[in-house]
């Protein structure tokens, strides 16, 4: 799965761009399945400390540098180490699907407060579990959005299958959204997507040309975004962070990776290519 270049010719024209380019370039990532691993503890998913490092050094090359994930935007800023990370002073992190932000310079977050929905459905959902005889999932309070993880049960499938339909019946009774993850369900407030994230970072920092690296179906709006701008002729790379739980993306990427260690390679070895240019 591991891969050292773009192999599609949209893949390739955007990297000759980026080579050209790198100060009009916006990298953006996932976290959980790109920069950090999927485990069973999601509270200790830390950030590869060889992406972070590539992305220190990739910080002074390139035009912005950019996290989007469904977590909190204080747990992204936390796993990833960002604080500490020497060369990142401009890097922006947008948190549950970018309703929440952190910006590096000046340290600054922009946290909006949680939904009541979410209070309710937080309240309802231990009571919903037992009584599917459901107790081991892991219930994971993510601010604006609950995760609801089978990893750790005895048959992860046969559980997340099974709480489709319930969890979907409770999601709407609050007008929250329900998606799908690995082995994980996750409801939040409805609003915006990573695709809506992406257009408005996008138009706020005035980049022409976008990288963006994923792993999970909560990145295909992400990955929509860059092919829309692609037919606006804005050069774009889509990266996807592969594993054996998810495919979704691997037939839209230009370049497939084995997974966060993959992931953290390439991001070296750009950093290499940038400062040999």
């Amino acid at each position: 799965m591991s891969g050292t270049g773009p192999v599609s010719d949209a893949g390739i024209d955007a990297m000759r761009t980026v080579m050209d380019r790198p100060e009009q370039t916006m990298l953006a990532l996932d976290f959980d399945g790109t920069l950090a691993p999927i485990i069973d503890d999601p509270e200790h998913a830390h950030a590869d400390p060889t992406a972070v490092a590539a992305l220190s050094r990739l910080g002074s090359m390139l035009g912005s540098i950019v996290v989007i994930t469904g977590r909190p935007a204080r747990t992204a800023v936390r796993l990833g180490g960002f604080r500490a990370a020497q060369g990142l002073e401009s890097m922006t992190v947008l948190g549950q699907y970018g309703v929440e932000r952190w910006d590096a310079a000046g340290d600054r977050f922009d946290l909006p407060p949680t939904p009541e929905g979410i209070t309710h459905l937080q309240e309802e959902l231990p009571g919903l579990l037992a009584g599917l005889g459901l107790d081991g999932v892991r219930i994971e309070d993510k601010g604006r959005a609950i995760g609801v993880h089978t990893r750790e049960l005895e048959d992860p499938a046969t559980a997340f299958d099974q709480l489709a339909e319930p969890l979907a019946e409770l999601a709407d009774r609050y007008d929250l959204k329900l998606e799908p993850g690995k082995n994980v369900w996750e409801i939040r407030a409805p609003g915006i997507d990573k695709g809506d994230a992406l257009r408005a970072i996008v138009a706020e920092t005035g980049v022409s040309c976008i990288i963006f690296a994923g792993d999970d179906l909560g990145d295909l709006p992400a990955f929509r975004a860059v092919e829309q701008f692609r037919t606006e002729g804005m050069p774009g790379l889509l990266v996807c962070s592969a594993s054996h739980e998810e495919d979704a993306l691997t037939e839209l990427a230009d370049l497939v990776v084995d997974g966060p260690s993959g992931v953290a390679e390439w991001l070296d070895r750009l950093a290499d290519s940038l400062a040999a240019r």
